[in-house]
């Protein structure tokens, strides 16, 4: 065998041996393709959400005072209805844009979006937050605001509610607003985050709430969406089903740029209601914007609410007081219904009635 020979077959050799140590080595480092392991330190931050190009098309809205204002200075005075949560209409194939057409020939300036929690943890946010982004941009082309509103009713500093559908924790509160602000920061479309619907001990069912721990849950909410978003408004509510906001009195919310939430239903308090009213929320209104982000009432068919009713009472005092106002709600399943069904979107004896209400105060 000639030398050159020899060396080339020695180098061949020598050059499959190192190739297949190489492998190897690289296949030791590979992991166990069925190994049911998350390599979760792939999975890197979360990207920022991308800017909606129509997110400027309404006005700002802001605090000044006790009113809440337009780019203009304009005060606005809010009137709207409240929706079912999307999920519930998603799953009975209803949720596109109709519904809300049908919610601005209403009179509505502003639409209120209920997210159970239910909803939420089943759903998960990537397939929550579209529907989110659908109705905002819904309402973005038909001229209203939002207000997202999680919709909870109980004890949030024990943890205990009134209903399987209302469970959540601080925790997941936290991280639905800090999720809802990052999402939605500087989109003028959604000018509410309703921070908690209804708290309520439910007369000790439900344990003991202080309101100082209130006050302290709802600043810390407040400073975490304000590390994301410094436009949107807080909404904060008051205790007994978000009616009393006499602790106002004595310790407001630490925060500037928020506003206040009162759910006036009729049972709350007997006729006459205004003074009760006027001493329970109304007499916030004169040092801070407050909205009625629920009010509503039951109504036969054809039987349209007289002048000595609840509706008009209501409706009445709260635009004296400057205090805007939300019908609930506009759905057919949920009461007090605002619709009979969603095949005509026939409006029931209470349908009737916000929708003159809201057409004749917005003429004005």
């Amino acid at each position: 065998m000639s030398t050159r020979i020899f060396r080339s077959r020695f180098f061949f050799f020598w050059s499959v041996v190192l190739l297949c140590v190489s492998a190897i080595r690289v296949q030791a480092q590979q992991p166990v393709p069925d190994s049911g392991q998350h390599y979760w330190w792939k999975g890197g931050y979360p990207r920022r959400p991308k800017q909606n190009p129509e997110a400027r098309v309404l006005p700002l809205i802001r605090v000044v005072g006790n009113k809440l204002v337009n780019a203009l200075g304009d005060t606005i005075l809010f009137r709207g209805v409240s929706i079912a949560d999307p999920d519930k209409i998603s799953a009975q194939g209803r949720w596109n844009r109709l519904l809300f057409e049908h919610v601005r020939k209403m009179g509505a300036m502003i639409v209120r979006i209920p997210v159970h929690p239910i909803s939420w943890h089943e759903r998960g946010a990537d397939r929550y937050l579209p529907l989110l982004d659908s109705a905002v941009d819904w309402c973005t082309g038909l001229g209203m605001y939002v207000d997202i509103d999680w919709h909870s009713i109980g004890n949030l500093e024990m943890e205990l509610f009134q209903a399987p559908m209302y469970n959540t924790t601080k925790r997941e509160t936290y991280t639905f607003w800090r999720t809802m602000a990052r999402h939605f920061r500087n989109n003028n479309t959604v000018a509410f985050f309703e921070l908690f619907n209804e708290p309520t001990s439910y007369r000790g069912q439900l344990g003991t709430v202080s309101w100082t721990a209130w006050k302290t849950i709802n600043e810390n909410i407040i400073h975490l969406i304000r590390a994301f978003d410094t436009q949107t408004i807080p909404l904060v509510a008051g205790f007994d089903w978000a009616y009393d906001l006499t602790p106002l009195r004595e310790a407001p919310i630490n925060a500037s740029g928020i506003a206040y939430v009162t759910h006036p239903y009729p049972n709350k308090r007997t006729p006459p209601w205004e003074p009760k009213w006027e001493e329970d929320f109304g007499f916030a209104a004169s040092n801070y914007p407050v909205i009625a982000t629920e009010i509503g009432f039951a109504a036969r068919p054809g039987e349209p609410a007289g002048p000595d009713d609840y509706g008009d009472h209501i409706i009445s005092y709260l635009e004296s007081r400057g205090i805007g106002w939300i019908a609930w709600v506009y759905d057919p399943d949920w009461g007090p219904p605002l619709i009979k069904s969603w095949d005509s979107f026939a409006l029931t004896g209470a349908g009737e009635f916000f929708k003159k209400a809201m057409q004749e105060k917005n003429r004005k």
